[in-house]
């Protein structure tokens, strides 16, 4: 699997797409168990992606 494409993409989108995913767990959170976890966890991994990429380039 490439994953250049995935290191383009601006720092900016991730941290916004991990809010994105946090606030839609939390809309959820009472109708779907397992995609309140499924969002969680992916919310995090986005803004430690980003986080981590933020690092990187200064």
């Amino acid at each position: 699997m490439d994953f250049s494409s995935f290191k383009n993409i601006p720092t900016i989108y991730l941290y916004l797409l991990s809010m994105v995913l946090f606030v839609l767990s939390n809309v959820i959170r009472d109708k779907n168990v397992v995609l309140y976890y499924l969002f969680l966890v992916f919310g995090a991994a986005f803004f430690i992606f980003g986080f981590l990429k933020s690092r990187k380039s200064k």
